[in-house]
């Protein structure tokens, strides 16, 4: 903010440096892992797709439903607190160098902005300068590009949602025939170009509550970007850079006060400061002050990652208790997701008893059990002549709506059926029998149900 309280506009100078080129190169992956994915099919699968209203889900071309919701709980605890021992460890540095956010801002729009309206001082002048051919130019080409950028996005965010099938069809078709879907993609191309041409850095400072964390999370021993205030400050403090001036016999610290790390600050803060939650790791002030320390033949690394106690008392980096607690149990949610993911089967099978209804007692002592089923076929094959048998108890099952059942893909199959043990075998009045499910010879699936019988044969 300014001496008024307003909003003060970030002008980030354009980083240049090693971290910079090795962000660059995984940005380019990242991209291209998110604007592939959907349009990306594997035996007919989506690659990747979330289509919340049709309760369909694709992760890595694996089909996910509903029922699976379990799946998808584990694994966002386990994301949480993935990302909780991260930055507990390392800081902040999820957001510069894997944020959707960061990326589509600083790698995408800001690089356009570089392009047509320059580096920092150019783009100061030009905001400053009144409303004439060349501001009009500038402003309206960027905005341009801006909003069909955005407009790319929501597309690509749709086919995620929707379908890439779907998606293209909807092209095929045009606007007006899909008005209500396509007035929301409108929606959204505002809510991206909105955020990535005024909100920008504030959705960091403010909108996201991952920053807040780290005051939660960080202690003395996590790894951030950090400046070296012993070596920067010493005891003199930070001074303009002399020529043939002995720094270190003076007392005055390596930092030249260039303002280097503040003017390429993607959030316009000063890291000399110490850690502050606007601070997103993207590493851009690492590059400008190793090159400034370069020019004027002092040693790189005034600006890096750092810890508090690395810096105060130049220890190495370890982990501390906490660290190994969110460690401990990370590792113990992944061996149990890994089973749950092991023992996924693809046909999913519920067996009940028909309500109100009690047993019979038929011919020869057989006692018989009226009962509904649901198979839901999770992949995109179907499964053809689907019977039932008893695992656990010698008796019969036979199927009432349908001799030869076939479970779609990606489908359900109901029914009822009839469940008949003698009474011999049963040993109570309520026994729980397991129940085998087959396609042809093959074992699909096992379940349980209870099966009720007379009181008298406990």
């Amino acid at each position: 903010m300014n001496a008024e309280g307003k909003r003060a506009w970030v002008y980030p100078k354009k980083p240049e440096g090693r971290f910079y080129r090795y962000r660059t190169q995984l940005t380019w992956v990242l991209l291209a892992f998110l604007i592939l994915s959907p349009f990306i099919h594997i035996n007919g699968n989506q690659f990747m797709l979330f289509n919340v209203i049709g309760r369909e889900f694709y992760i890595f071309a694996q089909p996910f439903w509903p029922q699976d919701f379990y799946l998808g709980v584990t694994a966002m605890i386990i994301g949480v607190l993935f990302i909780t021992l991260f930055t507990s460890a390392f800081g902040r540095i999820f957001c510069g160098w894997i944020c959707p956010q960061t990326i589509f801002m600083e790698m995408v729009f800001r690089k356009i902005e570089y392009w047509i309206e320059g580096d920092r001082g150019a783009q100061m002048r030009l905001d400053k300068q009144e409303w004439n051919n060349e501001k009009i130019r500038k402003k309206g080409f960027k905005w341009f590009l801006f909003f069909l950028i955005s407009f790319g996005i929501a597309n690509v965010f749709l086919a995620y949602l929707v379908g890439s099938k779907r998606l293209l069809q909807y092209v095929t078709q045009g606007p007006l025939e899909n008005i209500s879907t396509f007035t929301a993609l409108l929606i959204f191309t505002g809510v991206f170009y909105f955020i990535f041409s005024w909100f920008r850095e504030q959705v960091c400072t403010i909108a996201c509550p991952y920053g807040r964390l780290q005051s939660v999370l960080l202690d003395k021993k996590s790894v951030v970007v950090a400046y070296d205030r012993k070596r920067g400050e010493r005891t003199q403090g930070r001074s303009k850079f002399k020529k043939n001036e002995n720094r270190a016999a003076l007392g005055k610290g390596d930092c030249i006060d260039c303002f280097q790390c503040v003017n390429v600050c993607p959030t316009g803060i000063d890291i000399r400061n110490g850690t502050q939650l606007e601070c997103i790791n993207c590493t851009a002030c690492i590059d400008a002050c190793d090159a400034m320390m370069e020019k004027v033949d002092l040693p790189k690394g005034l600006i890096g990652f750092y810890s508090e106690e690395n810096i105060e008392k130049e220890e190495k980096f370890t982990f501390n208790p906490r660290m190994k607690g969110f460690a401990a149990i990370l590792l113990v949610l992944v061996g149990i997701l890994s089973g749950m993911l092991f023992i996924r089967s693809d046909v999913e099978a519920t067996i009940l008893r028909l309500p109100g209804q009690l047993y019979e007692t038929r011919a020869n002592d057989v006692i018989s059990n009226v009962y509904t089923f649901k198979l839901i076929n999770k992949t995109t094959g179907s499964f053809e002549d689907v019977h039932f048998k008893l695992l656990s108890h010698n008796g019969t099952i036979e199927s009432v709506t349908h001799e030869n059942i076939t479970v779609p893909e990606k489908g359900l199959a109901e029914g009822t059926l009839f469940i008949e043990i003698p009474k011999a075998v049963l040993k109570d009045e309520k026994s729980s029998v397991e129940i085998g499910i087959y396609s042809g010879n093959k074992l699909i699936e096992t379940t349980t149900t209870n099966f009720m019988g007379p009181r008298s044969f406990r």
